[in-house]
């Protein structure tokens, strides 16, 4: 079964794999735009016997400055494959069902997306359009696993008091995230988000979508629209940073969440506390000092600036899988599948089982 949206003739010819393009590792972490780059995501995956649905994220999210999505395509032997969004938030996925006596199910889909550095000049008059008024009641608005009442907005009002703009408080916030968390590696895939939970009990570690959460949580509690990105690196860090890149190839694992504040004069404004953390726990020799100069770069410029070697793939919250007779999930970051029993593992691809490959294009 061949779909819509095909790559043009020789595409394939063109990849390549992921040269690493590295400064030394050094403390310097400086992302400004400076060209787009073109990216072949493939996804196959072959659920175990039994599996009926499956889902996978597409990365098809537009924003002009950093992101062009491209080309869709697919192949499989499912009965039904077709591209659906997800009514509130616009996530765009591809729905998959096979015959319940389906032998071996296999479905493999094909993106090119473009992506590039960004970097703001933080709440700086420039020539933003506002955010509408429905966009700004939906990054303002509570979520399952976001509230922004009760213990979370008596922290934030806490973190933002005596602060008199939005730019000095998202920059509270963002701070505060960077000295009061940490990432914890025994965390599963990259967390749940559950911030009322993380605050009420003082445990405020996890992975990416938490700690980034708890920034997005925060800031929608103090009245600044905030919203989660969710995708997943495609490429080393041309800044020599280990933990900020993708070590090979095979990106099965390596999706990550960033996440945006809205602030006058700067728009959708990068921000990635998770990641500071991620580079104080992980970047050799590992468990760094706040003082250390890798800590100091990555947490200057992840407020207010991010890496183009990452892809996203939405900005929604309690997805409802269409079709799934489950529950809805957190976020749709990971491919998702069904069977009679339920939904498979999706933090395991080597069960479930999936791979994800990523390969740069050259002109």
């Amino acid at each position: 079964m061949n779909r819509r949206d095909m790559f043009k003739a020789g595409v394939a010819a063109c990849a390549i794999g992921l040269t690493p393009r590295l400064a030394s590792a050094q403390a310097t972490f400086a992302p400004v735009p400076k060209g787009w780059r073109t990216f072949v995501l493939i996804a196959r995956v072959e659920p175990q016997n039994g599996t009926t649905k499956a889902w996978i994220p597409l990365p098809t999210f537009e924003a002009a400055d950093w992101q062009r999505p491209g080309n869709v395509a697919w192949t499989g032997n499912a009965r039904v494959a077709e591209r659906v969004r997800d009514p509130k938030y616009g996530a765009e996925m591809l729905r998959v069902e096979w015959a319940s006596d389906q032998q071996s199910p296999a479905i493999e889909v094909t993106a090119q997306v473009q992506t590039q550095n960004r970097a703001v000049r933080i709440g700086q008059q420039q020539s933003v359009a506002p955010l509408s008024e429905a966009e700004r009641k939906l990054n303002l608005a509570s979520t399952d696993l976001l509230p922004t009442d009760g213990l979370v907005k008596e922290t934030a009002e806490e973190i933002v008091r005596g602060k008199k703009d939005d730019v000095a408080k998202a920059r509270a916030l963002y701070d505060w995230v960077v000295e009061n968390t940490f990432r914890n590696a025994k965390t599963l895939g990259c967390g749940v988000g559950d911030i009322a939970s993380m605050i009420k009990s003082g445990n405020l570690n996890g992975k990416c979508a938490d700690l980034n959460a708890l920034f997005v949580g925060l800031a929608r509690s103090v009245g600044l629209p905030a919203r989660d990105v969710y995708g997943i690196r495609v490429a080393p860090s041309e800044f020599g940073f280990k933990a900020l890149g993708a070590g090979s190839e095979v990106v099965s694992k390596a999706q990550h969440c960033r996440a945006e504040v809205w602030l006058a004069g700067s728009g959708w404004t990068p921000v990635d506390p998770a990641d500071v953390r991620k580079v104080v726990l992980e970047e050799p020799p590992a468990n760094l000092a706040m003082t250390d100069p890798k800590v100091v770069a990555a947490r200057r410029a992840l407020f207010g600036s991010w890496e183009g070697n990452w892809v996203a793939f939405n900005v929604a919250h309690d997805v409802k899988l269409p079709g799934s007779k489950e529950p809805a999930i957190p976020f749709l970051m990971y491919p998702q599948a069904e069977n009679k029993a339920g939904f498979l593992d999706s933090l395991d691809p080597d069960k479930f089982k999936y791979r994800i490959t990523a390969r740069e294009l050259t002109a």
